[in-house]
């Protein structure tokens, strides 16, 4: 690897790991009950509790992603200078059997962020690897949506309303 790509790889990667704290910061000041997942083979990055109006427990699985103009629901790789290459390392989308949520982190400037929140549920409709941000405006900062992530109607109907999804799928 040339320098200057290791130079990049290196920032790439402490971006990728400053994002997953600064949404889990962002995501404690709202929740409280957050926290960060310190397992490398992990398919998601953040843990979110939230109480249900009836006082049960709701454990959302949060998969973090830098969003600068798109969303990669890509997962299973490594980016940056921690990127091995191996055979047999199977990369896959983000479903609802690996994490609950995608959620985009993008940079408004260098010390504002907004939150993009798309449920896997939605990755599974969608079933693409990845989609611009200037297509799913209506997912930023929507709580809501990461309260209901697991609600497939919720999900769904709200993704037909914002255009995200056509209204027959």
């Amino acid at each position: 690897m040339s320098n200057e790509a290791e130079v990049r790889g290196r920032q790439a990667s402490i971006e990728g790991f400053a994002n997953e704290h600064i949404a889990a910061g962002i995501l404690m000041k709202r929740y409280q009950n957050v926290s960060l997942v310190d397992l490398p083979l992990s398919p998601y990055d953040i843990i979110i509790v939230i109480k249900d109006s009836d006082g049960k427990e709701n454990i959302i699985r949060a998969q973090i992603k830098t969003a600068t103009d798109g969303i990669s629901f890509a997962g299973g790789t490594r980016g940056g200078v921690d990127r091995t290459y191996k055979s047999g390392v199977k990369t896959y989308r983000q479903s609802t059997v690996t994490s609950d949520v995608v959620i985009g982190l993008h940079p408004l400037d260098t010390d504002s962020f907004a939150l993009y929140i798309v449920p896997t549920i939605l990755v599974e409709a969608l079933g693409q690897g990845s989609i611009s941000i200037s297509k799913i405006g209506g997912l930023k900062n929507n709580y809501e949506m990461l309260e209901k992530c697991k609600d497939k109607d919720f999900v769904i109907g709200i993704a037909r309303e914002l255009g995200i999804l056509p209204q027959g799928s």
